[in-house]
């Protein structure tokens, strides 16, 4: 009789689903961060950089994760060589000295089993600020080519420059930028 309690618990465990962490690398070829911003209050510029790599880790059924994200600050791109030229000077993204801007989760924030947040720090020119995504859209699903697991999802965020030391031509050209991630990754 004591057997049979100790293998029930043991029982009713085997019949659950473990959750476990999946690990996902971004897929470069369509994972493009953009921004853009009020220019003189003629229009507004759109602008992208082509060079991101990361990881991302999700665990749906526990609701945790994490995203390690790096963008090659040298790959802007603006549409035109002598203004991406321009936004890598100094005054802008500085990319001689700092190449590289990173974005670090500090957690990840879930509506049942997905992800409609991401808290995080970003650092551009060496200058780290909290800054947190709301996720608009996510999907996960086989990916119909690669024929492995793959997630996408679609971002927003609003920073200032002048957090990042980037504030020339402030207020002509606006302060507060508008990030735009779209991102996609296949599970390792």
């Amino acid at each position: 009789m004591r057997r049979s309690l100790f293998l029930i618990p043991l029982a009713l465990c085997a019949g659950q689903a473990v959750a476990a962490p999946e690990t996902y690398a971004v897929e470069p070829s369509h994972t493009y961060p953009r921004f853009e911003y009020s220019h003189f209050g003629l229009s507004t510029q759109v602008h992208r950089f082509n060079k991101t790599s990361g990881i991302i880790v999700l665990d749906r059924a526990a609701r945790t994760g994490a995203v390690d994200i790096s963008i090659d600050a040298r790959s802007i791109d603006s549409g035109y060589a002598v203004f991406n030229e321009h936004l890598q000077g100094e005054e802008f993204f500085d990319t001689a000295r700092y190449p590289t801007i990173t974005y670090k989760s500090t957690a990840v924030r879930f509506d049942g089993d997905k992800p409609v947040a991401v808290d995080g720090l970003l650092t551009i020119k060496g200058i780290t600020k909290p800054v947190s995504l709301t996720v608009t859209s996510f999907h996960a699903m086989p990916h119909p080519i690669l024929k492995k697991e793959a997630i996408g999802a679609n971002a927003v965020a609003r920073i200032k420059r002048s957090d990042f030391k980037a504030s020339k031509l402030t207020p002509h050209v606006s302060d507060e930028v508008n990030l735009s991630i779209a991102v996609e990754a296949i599970k390792l």
